[in-house]
């Protein structure tokens, strides 16, 4: 694609610019958005825009940024636009700590993980119905730091795929709990259709910037070519994006429960959740074990 048209029209013309995500990739589906990284140097949440036929998710960046997780997104950027040469100069820093910040997002999401482990059986203790959230934010925060001590970025469509082909060793055997854990094995196009609404529902509530249409054109693709498990994992982990935003306010925020059961898939046997608790806690103290030892 020419996004020098998209630039200019869009009046990004005077800013560092570079395209990341899953095309820059060799593994891309024709269902992928273009993930456009925009340094202007403002907070401006993302934009998901229609342009001739594909969606370009365009990210508000700056160059002094602290955080890990959106660091690891900058990595490897194809620069489109940086007279001044300071995008290169920054993207030169993260490769050089790359291992660092991977290591650093994965520790933070084994914390997350943990967290949200005891968030679950707090939640039961207190029949609160947001136990069953927590406990799939869980599994998928322990994707998250798997996938990151492999050195690889997080993309949703495709961390599935890359959590079955990950080589066997003493932390990738933790994956099978993932899959224990999540509910892919309930994967039916039936469900999944549901899961889609309430998904874009939530999506529409808590992002409100059209991610809603991304959301539904990489279900379409998962749904014509079979891939059922990919697709409830990807459902799921938009789900655990946006409930992560609301965590704080759940209290002001009581009736999203009802989207949620739905989106999520989510389980009503609290005995099955602490089961579940119990097995992503195990790992992820096996884990923080290991690299506090290596």
């Amino acid at each position: 694609m020419d996004f020098k048209e998209f630039i200019q029209s869009r009046q990004l013309s005077t800013f560092p610019i570079g395209l990341g995500g899953c095309r820059t990739k060799s593994y891309f589906f024709e269902s992928c958005d273009y993930d456009l990284m925009v340094f202007d140097e403002t907070s401006l949440n993302d934009e998901v825009v229609s342009y001739e036929n594909n969606l370009i998710t365009v990210h508000h960046a700056s160059l002094s940024e602290t955080n890990t997780k959106k660091l690891l997104q900058y990595d490897d950027l194809n620069i489109l636009q940086d007279d001044s040469w300071n995008l290169k100069i920054f993207l030169s820093k993260i490769s050089e700590k790359r291992n660092l910040l991977y290591s650093d997002f994965a520790k933070n999401s084994l914390i997350e993980s943990l967290f949200c482990c005891q968030k679950t059986k707090d939640s039961i203790e207190n029949d609160d119905p947001f136990a069953a959230c927590w406990q799939k934010c869980t599994s998928y925060y322990l994707a998250d730091a798997i996938t990151s001590l492999n050195n690889f970025q997080s993309s949703p469509s495709h961390m599935l795929d890359s959590l079955r082909n990950f080589e066997k060793n003493s932390i990738n055997v933790h994956i099978s709990n993932i899959l224990q854990t999540i509910g892919i094995e309930r994967a039916t196009p039936t469900l999944l259709e549901r899961m889609l609404k309430s998904t874009v529902g939530f999506s529409n509530l808590i992002e409100k910037n059209n991610n809603s249409q991304l959301i539904k054109r990489k279900y379409d693709f998962f749904i014509e070519n079979s891939m059922l498990s990919d697709c409830y994992f990807y459902l799921g982990y938009v789900n655990k994006e946006n409930f992560s935003q609301i965590k704080d306010e759940l209290n002001r925020k009581q009736d999203v429960i009802h989207i949620l059961k739905i989106a999520f898939d989510i389980e009503s046997d609290s005995n099955q959740l602490l089961r579940h608790v119990e097995t992503i806690q195990n790992s992820c103290n096996n884990i923080l074990e290991i690299l506090t030892t290596t």
